[in-house]
């Protein structure tokens, strides 16, 4: 996996944990995204459920098939990473794109807040 840098894209957890495992013989368990244990977490402690809740990222590798295997719904924004070309070479699809976060407000129906 990738991640963006200022000057382009640079290896990310993955692929810098990868020489750890082989040396260690011992395959390492990543909480972070896509993972949807942070997300239950945090609904959790905001005592969300999955209806309640949506995910907003700029990234179909790690935000989009987070918030897909955590079952909420996805806003993919075409502000950061990914571009409509690309997304379309994804065999999974979010519910919602959007140009960039500020047409959240208008195209994303409010959800219910909970006390």
């Amino acid at each position: 996996m990738t991640g963006p840098i200022e000057n382009g894209i640079a290896p990310a957890c993955r692929a810098l944990i990868a020489p750890i495992e082989m040396a260690a013989n011992r395959q390492a368990y990543f909480i972070g995204k896509p993972n949807p244990l942070m997300m239950r977490h945090a609904q959790k402690r905001l005592n969300a459920s999955p209806e309640d809740t949506v995910i907003i990222g700029d990234r179909m590798d790690t935000d989009i098939v987070a918030g897909i295997e955590s079952g909420l719904d996805t806003v993919l924004v075409l502000s950061g990473v990914t571009t409509l070309e690309s997304m379309a070479t994804y065999p999974y699809q979010p519910r919602y794109v959007l140009t960039g976060v500020g047409d959240i407000p208008a195209e994303v129906p409010p959800l219910r807040v909970r006390p």
